[in-house]
């Protein structure tokens, strides 16, 4: 009768070397591709282009640009929500670049070694 929760041959640390090792790449990998999408920018607009907002991977709005014909002291409330439409897409964008790029890096974790979901 096997023994419950041992490791077939007694190989657990040269499998555990290489998921550590497998482990700090992937980490190396993450960490790289962090700062990249920090630098990089994403732009949307509203109301037809009217305003056009610009974010950071930091979450940071670096830009709000506004058309002069949506300038319109009658009508601040549209302006405001085509501000926050565009910032929330520009947001939006980014969150989903980033974390498709994430997954790309982490893909395939789930069946590491045998070991179910704890990756």
């Amino acid at each position: 009768m096997a023994k419950r929760g041992g490791f077939p041959g007694g190989n657990m640390p040269g499998n555990m070397n290489n998921l550590m090792k497998q482990a700090q790449k992937m980490q190396k990998q993450m960490e790289e591709k962090t700062k990249e999408m920090e630098e990089k920018k994403w732009e949307a607009t509203a109301g037809g282009g009217a305003v056009t907002v610009t974010v950071s991977g930091k979450k940071e709005i670096l830009s709000v640009k506004l058309s002069k014909e949506v300038v319109d002291p009658d009508d601040i409330e549209m302006l405001e929500d085509l501000i926050v439409a565009a910032t929330n897409e520009a947001l939006r964008k980014m969150e989903e670049e980033s974390a498709n790029a994430m997954n790309s890096i982490a893909g395939g974790l789930g069946n590491f070694g045998g070991l179910g979901g704890l990756f």
